[in-house]
């Protein structure tokens, strides 16, 4: 018996367009950009899931990352349903979760924060998997010199995410 598909729909947003997908359980994957097709080949092939359209099953999640935009959310309540990840990713991905809206930390703070303090690029590599950016904010670490660092929805929307968290000016 197959599991039961993804439902999703896409949005526009600041940080440009999103796709964004749900199980029963809650809100399983957000991607930035590109064709639907791609997308939802890559779902499946990650979570084993085939995804079918359904914007009032996806609305409540595309509501609250709406209210984030508009700089009326700083804390995210919506279900998750993380489909994916080994047992490192999902330390680093529940890290993530405790930096505070407008701040920032380091990949070594990361790293020590998931007890592995000379594990930078492993968390590095980590963020860069993040099934849910944004809401598990990936965007909010930096290299311990302030810069960027790389982000998998590209730096310019690692930039925009900041400015609207008044991180960056």
């Amino acid at each position: 018996m197959s599991p039961e598909p993804l439902r999703y729909t896409s949005m526009p947003s600041p940080a440009g367009p999103l796709w964004v997908a749900a199980t029963p359980k809650g809100l399983a994957a957000i991607e930035f950009g590109g064709e639907e097709r791609e997308v939802l080949a890559a779902w499946e092939a990650r979570t084993g899931r085939a995804a079918v359209r359904d914007a009032e099953a996806t609305r409540a999640y595309v509501e609250e990352l709406e209210r984030y935009f508009a700089g009326s959310v700083t804390r995210f309540r919506v279900p998750l349903d993380v489909l994916e990840g080994t047992a490192f990713q999902r330390r680093v991905w529940d890290a993530l979760t405790t930096i505070p809206y407008g701040e920032t930390r380091s990949y070594k703070w990361l790293a020590a924060e998931v007890g592995q303090p000379t594990a930078s690029r492993a968390v590095g590599m980590a963020n860069s998997r993040n099934p849910l950016p944004i809401i598990v904010p990936c965007h909010r670490v930096v290299n311990a010199s302030g810069k960027l660092g790389g982000y998998a929805g590209g730096l310019d929307t690692k930039r925009r995410l900041l400015r609207l968290e008044g991180v960056l000016a």
